[in-house]
Order: C-alpha cells, then sequence, then structure tokens
C-alpha cells in the first residue's frame, strides 16, 4: 500500500484558528484529506486497541511551525500512515477500515445509500451490480464472484483495477478503498473498474485449472494481452493458440500461454527512462520477475533490455515539482520510479518516468512476495522427513507449507469471443 502526503493546504476554521489539511494520495490518486487533530484522535484510538505495535505519531507543536517544522510533519505523517497501513493486523482492523472509509467518503461528499456500479472483465463485458456507496474492494470483488460462480477462496488471486479507455491499467483498488467513491473522486468519463488476476508469476495459473469460473478469467485476460500485443507469441504459437481457442480447450490454451513472451505481464504506456542513455522512449512490461524494457536509442534503432527483480536491491517512487492539483487527471500527473540495479556487479541508479510509477511499484512488491513465498516453500519441503514410527513417540516440530495466495511476429488475429464455453455466458444481462 502507498500512502502519500504531496500536498498540503492552509486554512482558517470558523473559529478563525489557522489549520494545515493534509492530501492522502493512496497508490498516486488522492484518498482523502484530513487534519492533524483528526489523525491525532485516530492515533489515541489504535494505541488503546493496538498497543506498542503502533508506530510513534507525529509530536505536536505549541508555537506557530516554520515553514521547515511544516515539511518535516508532513514527512513524518506520511511515514506514519506508510508503517500503520503495513501492519496487517492494524490495517485489517474495524477500526483503520472504518476510519478510512468514512474519510474518503467525507473528502468527496459522497452519502452512504444504494447504488449502481459497472465492473467490467477483460473481454469488455460489463457486469451491474447492485452496491452501498460504502461497500470496499473487497465486498464488490466478492459480489462479482458470486455473480461468475467464482468460489470465494479464490478471489485473492483476482483485484479490482482502474483503467483508462479499456487500455491503460492505471491502479489497483486496495481492499479496504470504495471502488464507487474511487470512481467519482477521480472525475473522469473515460475510466472504468475491471477484475483482473492479481499475480505476477504466469505459474500461478496453474492453482486456478480445477475452477471453471477462474480458467475463464484467465483465458479472457490472455485473449486481452494477446490482442493488444502485450503478450507476444511467435507464429508457430500462434497457430497452435487459434486452435486451442476453436476447440475450446481453455486449459491446454492457458498452458501454452506459459510459453509466450511477456505472458502475464501489466504494460505501461510509453514512457521515458536515463538508460542507456538519457530521456529514452521506452515500452515497460512488468511481470514473470523482471522489468522488460524496449527502449527506442537516439539513432532510432531499438533495444530490448531485461532487468531481473532479483538483481534490484532498493526503489522509490517520487513526485516531481509542487504543481499537481487535487483533482488534474491522470495524464498531467509527474512521477518517477528510480530502482537500484546490480549490472555485472556494479550497482547502477536507473530511472523511469511514468505516471504509473505506483502501478509499477505495486507489480515490483508482488513479485518480490511472491518470490520470497517461493523460496519459503522450496526451503520448507526441504525440511519435511518422513517420521520414523518404529521410535518412541517424543514431541517434534511441524512444518507448514506456506502457499502463495494471490508469477512478436505479427498482430494477433485471436479476439475475445461473447459465446465461449464456461460459466459466464449463462448469466444474462437480465440476471444481472
Amino acid at each position: 500500500m502507498h500512502v502519500t502526503i504531496p500536498f498540503t493546504q492552509d486554512l482558517v476554521d470558523s473559529f478563525g484558528s489557522r489549520y494545515v489539511l493534509y492530501s492522502l494520495y493512496l497508490e498516486g490518486f488522492l484518498f482523502c484529506k484530513v487534519r492533524y487533530s483528526d489523525l491525532h484522535k485516530w492515533n489515541e484510538k489504535l494505541r488503546r486497541q493496538f498497543g506498542k505495535s503502533v508506530p510513534p505519531f507525529p509530536r505536536k507543536f505549541y508555537l506557530a511551525m516554520t515553514n521547515s517544522m511544516a515539511e518535516e510533519r508532513r514527512f513524518q505523517l506520511e511515514r506514519y500512515l506508510q508503517s500503520v497501513g503495513a501492519n496487517p493486523i492494524i490495517s485489517s482492523s474495524e477500526l483503520f477500515v472504518c476510519y478510512f472509509k468514512n474519510l474518503q467518503m467525507d473528502t468527496f461528499g459522497i452519502e452512504e445509500q444504494k447504488a449502481n456500479l459497472d465492473i467490467y472483465l477483460p473481454n469488455g463485458r460489463k457486469i451491474r451490480i447492485d452496491v452501498q456507496t460504502s461497500d470496499s474492494a473487497e465486498r464488490v470483488l466478492e459480489i462479482v464472484a458470486h455473480k461468475l460462480d467464482l468460489h470465494r477462496e479464490l478471489t485473492g488471486y483476482f483485484s479490482v483495477f482502474v483503467l483508462q479507455h479499456h487500455s491503460t491499467v492505471l491502479k489497483r483498488v486496495v481492499d479496504f478503498e470504495l471502488p464507487y467513491v474511487t470512481l467519482h473522486g477521480m472525475n473522469n468519463g473515460s475510466l472504468t473498474l475491471e477484475v483482473r488476476k492479481w499475480y505476477m508469476d504466469p505459474s500461478l495459473d496453474k492453482v486456478l485449472f480445477d475452477s471453471p469460473a477462474s480458467v475463464t478469467l484467465l483465458y479472457l485476460q490472455a485473449l486481452q494481452e494477446i490482442d493488444r500485443r502485450w503478450a507476444r507469441p511467435t507464429n508457430e504459437q500462434l497457430g497452435k493458440l487459434e486452435s486451442l481457442e476453436k476447440s475450446g480447450n481453455y486449459t491446454k490454451f492457458l498452458e501454452l500461454m506459459q510459453d509466450v513472451q511477456q505472458y502475464g505481464c501489466i504494460q505501461l504506456d510509453l514512457c521515458t527512462m536515463d538508460h542507456p542513455e538519457p530521456d529514452c522512449e521506452v515500452l515497460v512490461s512488468v511481470g514473470n520477475g523482471e522489468l522488460h524494457c524496449c527502449v527506442k536509442l537516439s539513432n532510432n534503432t531499438t533495444k530490448d533490455i531485461a532487468f531481473k527483480v532479483n538483481m534490484i536491491r532498493c526503489w522509490q517512487v517520487t513526485f516531481l515539482g509542487a504543481d499537481l492539483e487535487d483533482r488534474k487527471p491522470p495524464d498531467d500527473q509527474k512521477l518517477e520510479l528510480r530502482f537500484e540495479y546490480n549490472a555485472a556487479g556494479t550497482w547502477k541508479w536507473i530511472v523511469i518516468y511514468t505516471k504509473q510509477a505506483f502501478l509499477l511499484s505495486s507489480c515490483l512488491k508482488k513479485m518480490f512476495s511472491e518470490e520470497l513465498l517461493k523460496h519459503t516453500k522450496d526451503s520448507l519441503e526441504m525440511q519435511i522427513e518422513v517420521p520414523d514410527f518404529t521410535k518412541a513417540r517424543t514431541s517434534s516440530k511441524s512444518h507448514r507449507l506456506v502457499v502463495p495466495f494471490g508469477k512478436s511476429t505479427e498482430r494477433s488475429k485471436i479476439s475475445p469471443r461473447s459465446n465461449i464455453n464456461g460459466p459466464f455466458p449463462e448469466i444474462t444481462e437480465e440476471d444481472l
């Protein structure tokens, strides 16, 4: 979860007292506005419930703040909220979720009431669901899963995303975030909500093969990736995929997709990078353990560069400049993601300038977590021994396996079909 406070406002209340209003951005977009005093009261409640697990709260100033003091407080509040949000026990609590639900609704002037919300599938099909404006992304996903006959235990492999023009992925909607309010707050008629898989390791597809609804969702997204040229099958692979599509064998289709270049990746819009030379135009695809960059050089040639995630030491996202207003459209956001990479034994900082920097950071975090879980599982499997029942029973340690829970030659001729076999076509618009 990326929480930032890039902007503040100096205001005067009805009693003539001056105060600062902090603009909280979640995953790069305005989430809510809040006063220091309100956060302080909330912190006191957190400390009563969670004790020392709550990080220190920025201290009060009893005299007028200088500019440097105000900047220090802004930075400390940002760090505090990031730390609180990183604690899964706190961030999943009712005290946390309800507080930010109310803040988000109050900031955008949304009342709690019944509403319709349109959720799209990767093939462009719209599902209209009945929700409360206060329903979280987690709740919205559960409603959609019920409509699609997707087992509740599998929803963790999917998530709700905000897309622009049905093609540019802008952000993942965080579980406690309110999709209805988020869409309203972003104030852009070209934005839609779409259900997509939320893992960066394509090999995890096989975990979902026993679920017809999951297979259908994965299949639709695979078609979308080919159609947009995010995934790039060879001519031979394309012929086999077309044959499997016609036969309706979606599981085999997905198994073959495992070998397709850049399958399962999210491709960013065209952006710029400072490597291997300044101001290069670049198409960035993230997934399957790497950042794949197709770079256009100053001599009009192109070069493919793959940055392996396990060679990245750290990264950070930065807002560039202070001219971003709360309601500006995403296209005007000035962001950069810089990462430190080990190339041939030498550490080097590489910078990507993209409005999707927070999405890119989320994908990097997801890949790191999947790699960590994979190594943990492999390590634990090596430690498991077959018990010797011939020996006397003694107390022994048990090992618990950790399972991950939600890793071109020509334009594809494959296009999404509305009459595919599976659970989704049985649902009519009237049923929804």
